[in-house]
């Protein structure tokens, strides 16, 4: 979808880029092919020409910054394909609700091959290190949670990655809710152990933790590694439906 992208381009908005997708373009090489065939000025066509250029460069080098800048941040899972080789989803368990008199207790990292989570107390300011590593973060309500719990207290972390923060796009194409009320309308199950598990059970695993009980923490940890996989499963499965709305002009179609 990156490849069929124009709106990162300086002076080119919606308007412009679906009247090239409804010529029937749809990739920066058949913009190229084809421009004589578009309903735009000669002005705008040497800019997105330019524009395609310097956005073929920097995906040849790799250049996700140049994209998370670019694009705008509602859009940034059209990269999704392009950097999932350097991709984190997201999770973190927490003792409440808000940054400001909460804390979090664990940070989930799911790279597509492995899982990681890191453990307050034990290993969590690792996560300095390992956000660096990544050129593209998925998470589910990672832009009004998880980011700024993990900001407020690193602030050095800079979270200026690619981010797709599921929740938008899944309520473009239908879907709405909490993450666990997502994977059952999509069919995901998870273990038996942590089927029904709440963010609140999250935080009563932690204070067992504290209190002594490495069973609840063994509980805690596979209930956070299961929504870090999770999330790669649902974009998976729902990514196909985000190209089909932005193609059509963003309009949902609808869980099904």
């Amino acid at each position: 979808m990156l490849t069929s992208t124009y709106i990162h381009i300086p002076r080119i908005g919606s308007t412009i880029e679906h009247r090239i997708w409804s010529c029937g373009i749809r990739t920066w090489s058949e913009f190229a092919e084809h421009q004589d065939e578009i309903p735009i000025s000669d002005a705008k066509k040497t800019t997105i020409l330019a524009g395609i250029d310097e956005s073929m460069q920097r995906l040849i080098a790799r250049d996700a910054r140049f994209f998370a800048e670019s694009l705008p941040k509602s859009e940034h899972w059209r990269a999704y394909r392009d950097f999932k080789d350097k991709i984190a989803f997201v999770d973190i368990e927490t003792t409440g609700l808000s940054p400001n008199y909460a804390h979090m207790t664990v940070v989930g990292i799911y790279d597509g091959k492995s899982a990681k989570t890191y453990v307050r107390g034990i290993d969590l300011d690792e996560i300095v290190d390992a956000f660096a590593k990544y050129d593209f973060l998925v998470t589910y309500n990672g832009a009004r949670f998880d980011l700024p719990f993990i900001k407020r207290e690193y602030p050095e972390i800079e979270f200026d990655q690619l981010h797709t923060d599921l929740m938008y796009p899944l309520r473009r194409i239908g879907y709405a809710g909490g993450l666990k009320a997502i994977e059952q309308m999509l069919g995901i199950k998870r273990s038996e152990d942590t089927t029904g598990i709440t963010g609140f059970d999250a935080v009563r695993l932690w204070h067992e933790y504290e209190r002594g009980s490495a069973d609840a923490l063994e509980l805690l940890l596979k209930y956070n590694r299961e929504d870090i996989v999770n999330l790669e499963t649902i974009i998976e499965l729902t990514h196909p439906r985000f190209v089909e709305g932005a193609f059509s002009g963003g309009t949902a179609v609808g869980a099904r």
